[in-house]
C-alpha cells in the first residue's frame, strides 16, 4: 500500500508542477486578457444576473444551476484542502491560492458560457449539456467527448467521493469516541446510506436540496471564521505579514516547488473552485436564461464564493488564531484547534458540523455530474433503471471504503483525476474560446444599447449574430 501511495504522489506531483500549472496558468491569463477582464469588469452585471427567472417554472433557473455547481465546488476542500495546504506548504499558500482563483475565473466564464451555446434539449424543453457536449458540436470529436467523459465519472464518483468521505471521517478524531478501526466504518457506512436515498430522488430533489442547505451553510461557517478573527484582532497584521512573506520567499520555492506554497496554493485552490476544470458547465447547461453569456457571468460568482469568501474565512481564521501549524495537524485537526481558542468545546463539533453538511453536499452535486456524463455514454439517453440503481450502489460503496483509505492517497487520487478532466477541457476552452468571447462582445453591445434606451429587457442570444450556423444547435435560433 506505501508504494501504491508512493508512486500515486509521485504521478500527482509531476502533473500539476510543471505541467497542469503552466496550462491553467496560460489558459487563465489568455481569456482573461480576451475577454478584458470579464471577471472584474463585470461582477455587477453578474450580481444582477442573478434576478433573472425563466419563462417556465419547469426549467431551471440561473440561480438554481450555479447553486447546484456550488453545492459540489464548496465542500470538504474549503476545510481540509485549505487547512493541508497552509500546514503542508505554508501561510503563503493562501495568496497563490487567491492569485489562481482570480485568473482562472475567466476559465470558468469561457467553460460555462460554452456549456449554454452548445446546450441539449430534451423531449420536455429543459436542457443539458457540458464539455461532452461542446466538444462533439464545435469540435466534432465525440471519441474526446467520450473519454472525457470517462474521466469525469472517475473524478466525482471515486476520486472526489472518497476525498469527501475521508476528510469527514477524519473530523471525529477530536472526540475521545473515536476508534480508528471501527469509527471511520461506522461514519462511511451512515454517510454511504444517506447519499443512497438522496441519488434515487433525482436531479430536481438534487437542486431543491442544495438551494436550501448551500446558503445556510456558507454563511454559518463565515460567521464562525469572523467571530475568531476578529477574537484575534491583534494578530491580524502579523498574519497578513506572514501570508505575502511566505508568498515571495521564491528561494524556498525554488529549493522544492512540488511542495512549495505555492503549488499546494494552486492545486488546493483549483481542488475547491474546479475553475477550467469542466464541472461547473453540466450544471451551468441546465439553465434556462436569455443569453449564454449570463450563465458564465453567475458561475465565475461561484468560484469567488468559493475560493474568495470560504475557503479565505478558513485561511484567515487559522492563521488568526495563532495555533501551531505542521504537517502532523493537517487537515482537520488544524482547523478545530483554531476555532476551539475562541469557542472552546464546541468549536470542534461545529466544524464537524460544518464539514458534515460541506461533505454531502458535495457528494450529490458531483453525482450529478455523473449522471449527465453516464446519459452521454450511453447515446445520450437515460441509462436503465437497474443499472443506475446497480451505479448508484457502487457510488455509496466508494463513500465507504473512502472513509478508511489513507489521507495521501485520497489527496492523489482526486488530484490525478481531476487533472485528467483539466487535460482536457482547458485546451478544448482556448480553442472554442473565440465563439465564447464574440458571444461575450454581442452581449455587452446589447447591454449598452439597453441602458442607453433605459430599458429594464435583457440581451437575448442568437446564433446567427455571432456567426455560427443555427442548424447545428437546439438552442438560440431566431
Amino acid at each position: 500500500m506505501n508504494n501504491i501511495v508512493e508512486t500515486l504522489s509521485k504521478i500527482d506531483d509531476v502533473m500539476y508542477y510543471p505541467i497542469l500549472i503552466i496550462v491553467m496558468t496560460i489558459a487563465g491569463i489568455y481569456f482573461t486578457i480576451r475577454t478584458k477582464g470579464v471577471q472584474l469588469r463585470l461582477f455587477g452585471e453578474a450580481l444582477n444576473v442573478l434576478k433573472e427567472k425563466p419563462d417556465d417554472k419547469n426549467h431551471v433557473s440561473s440561480l438554481q444551476a450555479m447553486l447546484v455547481s456550488t453545492a459540489s465546488r464548496v465542500g470538504t476542500g474549503n476545510i481540509i484542502g485549505v487547512s493541508t495546504a497552509i500546514c503542508l506548504g505554508g501561510a503563503g499558500a493562501v495568496f497563490w491560492m487567491w492569485i489562481m482563483c482570480i485568473v482562472a475565473t475567466s476559465s470558468a466564464f469561457i467553460e460555462s458560457t460554452l456549456a449554454q451555446i452548445y446546450k441539449q434539449k430534451r423531449s420536455d424543453g429543459t436542457c443539458y449539456g457540458g464539455p461532452a457536449y461542446y466538444i462533439e458540436k464545435a469540435l466534432h470529436a465525440p471519441a474526446l467527448s467520450a473519454v472525457f467523459c470517462v474521466f469525469l465519472i472517475v473524478t466525482y464518483a471515486v476520486g472526489f467521493n472518497m476525498l469527501a468521505s475521508y476528510n469527514l471521517q477524519s473530523t471525529f478524531q477530536a472526540y475521545s469516541f473515536y476508534n480508528e478501526k471501527s469509527t471511520p466504518l461506522i461514519i462511511g457506512f451512515i454517510l454511504s446510506l444517506l447519499v443512497g436515498y438522496c441519488v434515487l430522488g433525482g436531479g430536481k430533489r438534487i437542486v431543491k436540496f442544495t438551494g436550501i442547505i448551500v446558503p445556510v451553510m456558507g454563511i454559518s461557517y463565515v460567521a464562525a471564521s469572523l467571530i475568531v478573527i476578529v477574537a484575534h484582532i491583534q494578530l491580524v497584521p502579523e498574519m497578513f505579514k506572514m501570508i505575502f512573506s511566505d508568498a515571495f520567499n521564491f528561494r524556498s520555492i525554488a529549493s522544492g516547488v512540488a511542495g512549495s506554497c505555492m503549488v499546494f496554493g494552486i492545486k488546493r485552490g483549483l481542488y475547491s473552485n474546479e475553475a477550467g476544470v469542466g464541472s461547473a458547465p453540466n450544471a451551468s447547461a441546465s439553465a434556462k436564461v436569455s443569453h449564454p453569456v449570463s450563465q458564465g457571468l453567475v458561475q465565475m460568482l461561484s468560484v469567488y464564493i468559493d475560493t474568495l469568501l470560504l475557503c479565505t474565512a478558513t485561511a484567515l481564521m487559522c492563521l488568526a488564531s495563532g495555533v501551531e501549524r505542521s504537517a502532523a495537524v493537517s487537515g482537520a485537526p488544524y482547523v478545530q484547534n483554531a476555532i476551539s481558542t475562541v469557542f472552546g468545546s464546541a468549536g470542534p463539533v461545529f466544524i464537524t458540523v460544518a464539514m458534515v453538511l460541506f461533505a454531502f453536499t458535495t457528494l450529490i452535486g458531483n453525482l450529478y455530474y455523473v449522471d449527465n456524463a453516464l446519459i452521454y455514454l450511453n447515446g445520450k439517453k437515460e441509462p436503465s433503471k437497474l443499472f443506475m440503481r446497480i451505479f448508484h450502489i457502487f457510488c455509496a460503496l466508494v463513500v465507504l471504503v473512502g472513509a478508511k483509505i489513507q489521507m495521501d492517497a485520497a489527496w492523489a487520487i482526486a488530484d490525478i483525476t481531476m487533472g485528467g478532466m483539466t487535460f482536457i477541457n482547458l485546451p478544448v476552452c482556448v480553442i472554442l474560446g473565440k465563439v465564447a468571447i464574440a458571444a461575450l462582445d454581442d452581449y455587452t453591445k446589447q447591454r449598452q444599447e439597453l441602458k442607453a434606451k433605459k430599458s429594464s429587457e435583457t440581451p437575448v442570444f442568437h446564433a446567427k449574430d455571432i456567426g455560427l450556423a443555427e442548424s447545428e444547435l437546439d438552442f438560440w435560433r431566431s
